[in-house]
């Protein structure tokens, strides 16, 4: 695995289309940490799901239905949210817009 190195992000780096109005950039990484910046067309869902990894996720623009463990909230620019290890987690884009993506351990599934 080749981790990213570089100290500085400079938004040239390549978006892949995860295909149903989703997609994503990674902005750094290595086997303790991963951050990536997820592109959401209006109406794409990411699907509940669960992994292992903590999950923080900053909404850098847009409006989402968020559900995190049963508990589904409107978040917007400037919110965010918290998903523990194991627990089930999804969203739904309400308007276009961004989010955030922070994860520990390194997501090493996203490279298989």
């Amino acid at each position: 695995m080749n981790f990213k190195k570089e100290p500085f992000f400079n938004g040239n780096t390549a978006w892949e289309d995860l295909g149903n109005g989703i997609s994503r950039q990674f902005v750094g990484y290595n086997s303790q940490i991963m951050m990536a910046i997820v592109k959401f067309e209006k109406n794409a869902v990411g699907v509940l799901h669960q992994h292992f990894h903590s999950q923080i996720t900053y909404v850098a623009s847009g409006k989402f239905e968020v559900t995190v463990d049963n508990e589904t909230k409107i978040l917007q620019e400037g919110d965010g949210f918290f998903a523990q290890p194991n627990i089930f987690h999804g969203v739904r884009c309400l308007e276009e817009g961004k989010l955030i993506d922070s994860f520990t351990p390194f997501r090493e599934d996203f490279f298989v």
